[in-house]
């Protein structure tokens, strides 16, 4: 069975140990988790109908992630999915309490399943879903570090404070996590920030640094981490020469960008699948270091009519004929 449904708020299936335990060699072991407005306990926005799916309804922000990740193939060695679901709706700041302690039921099923199956786990989260992952590798024990090889986070709801004490984490040894990021979402990290209150910092948008070690580097420092811009145009261009070809123009603001344009999930695919073919320090050195600055997809329009009106002719521009040169 390639996909299996849980909640937070359950008790693991007894099924899902014994399938677990019985996976073939190199077949993965995925969680996926969903972010904020899903709610498990009704159906109109159950995540097991949805993105969770792998017969999502018909909506425009509907789409299979199983699938896309190359589940629901009947191949022997397609592995496992876990579609994780929690409780998500209601006020953002109570949401984003709730998403810390889902984290520690989080942490639990992984070492469960990681140990049963005997090999680390991949976890790939969107949203306020990356708050929940973060937070289970700070709840992950000491004796369970490794359980958690990579972790994928779309457009994560989290702010740097968090996502740095989870890297630092007892449990965390051993992961790796990419960050995607887009300034797609710059007007959702400028809310959440807002709503949450700004003593908490800046929010994952805009990553924890350049490559490298050191402070100023990639993951403030933690080789273990890796930003990705997606709607950066030397980044989609190496992503391109990687074979992983991503469609579509971005949009001015979107906040499911990261798991709607095509192309990208061929990219989560391999990172999770065979994480031996794209290592994380390679990647490093073929993407930019930086972020581009919040707000500068919004702005480009602005900047463009700015600056097509600052090079119009005079007489365009004042309704005179420019006086001849002399």
């Amino acid at each position: 069975m390639p996909l299996v449904t849980i909640n937070a708020d359950e008790p693991l299936p007894p099924r899902l140990t014994a399938l677990a335990a019985g996976l073939p060699e190199g077949a993965p072991l995925i969680f996926m988790l969903h972010g904020y407005g899903f709610s498990p306990r009704r159906h109109a926005h159950s995540p097991h109908a949805h993105i969770l799916s792998l017969t999502p309804r018909k909506h425009r922000s509907a789409r299979s992630w199983p699938r896309a990740l190359g589940f629901g193939t009947g191949a022997p060695d397609e592995g496992l999915a876990i579609a994780f679901g929690w409780e998500a709706r209601g006020r953002l700041h109570e949401a984003y309490a709730r998403a810390d302690e889902v984290g520690v039921a989080l942490a639990c099923a992984i070492t469960r399943l990681a140990r049963a199956a005997r090999r680390p786990v991949g976890v790939i989260a969107h949203s306020l879903g990356a708050r929940v992952a973060l937070a289970a590798l700070r709840a992950l024990p000491a004796d369970a570090a490794g359980a958690v090889g990579r972790v994928i986070l779309l457009s994560a709801a989290e702010f740097r404070g968090p996502a740095l004490a989870a890297l630092d984490a007892p449990g965390a040894r051993g992961t790796e996590v990419f960050n995607i990021t887009t300034r797609e979402n710059d007007l959702f990290d400028f809310a959440m920030e807002r709503w949450l209150g700004a003593p908490r910092g800046s929010a994952l948008g805009h990553g924890l640094g350049g490559h490298g070690p050191g402070p100023h580097g990639q993951g403030g420092g933690r080789r273990n981490w890796l930003d990705i811009q997606i709607d950066d145009p030397a980044t989609l261009t190496a992503l391109a020469g990687l074979g992983h070809l991503v469609q579509g123009a971005p949009a001015r603001v979107s906040h499911y960008s990261p798991y709607l344009r095509p192309g990208l999930f061929g990219l989560y695919r391999m990172l999770l699948r065979r994480p031996g073919e794209m290592p994380l320090p390679w990647l490093a050195e073929l993407l930019p270091a930086e972020q581009a600055p919040r707000w500068s997809r919004l702005r480009a329009p602005l900047d463009g009519v700015i600056s097509a009106l600052r090079h119009r002719p005079v007489a365009a521009r004042t309704g005179r004929t420019a006086p001849p040169a002399p």
